[in-house]
């Protein structure tokens, strides 16, 4: 994936759903999201054992969000990626993104088979800093 491709979809993404976004603030999953947050994304957390994070609704699942969102950002094993995306296929977001250390080709091909636009081994974050610093999302 180019820069621009990544430019795009960070200029053009607002609402973003974290799949296994944690309460834990020393992990990834917590302060990437809260990162998002203070860039201006609007983020949905989705994991099953909590009912808030970061002061925000958590929902137990994609199927359970009342949001259409741009972006399914992916904090979770590889091997656990498969049924994340047949979750997404049903909701359809433009983007499926899987977190730095992340990738699952039966993911992927099922994804783009379905037109949705897969991002992976990437940090959301990083990739903001990197291509957006001053521009704002």
């Amino acid at each position: 994936m180019t820069d621009k491709e990544i430019r795009d979809i960070l200029l053009n993404s607002k609402k973003i759903a974290v799949v296994g976004m944690s309460r834990d603030p020393e992990k990834a999953a917590n302060f990437v999201p809260r990162y998002l947050i203070s860039s201006g994304y609007i983020v949905l957390p989705v994991n099953p054992t909590a009912t808030e994070i970061l002061g925000l609704k958590s929902y137990k699942s994609l199927l359970d969000l009342d949001v259409v969102v741009d972006v399914v950002d992916v904090f979770r094993p590889s091997d656990q990626v498969p049924e994340v995306a047949q979750q997404a296929l049903k909701i359809r977001p433009k983007v499926f993104w899987m977190q730095e250390g992340i990738y699952n080709t039966e993911a992927v091909k099922l994804l783009r088979e379905s037109g949705i636009t897969t991002v992976w081994n990437r940090c959301m974050m990083r990739e903001h800093i990197r291509l957006m610093r001053g521009r704002g999302p």
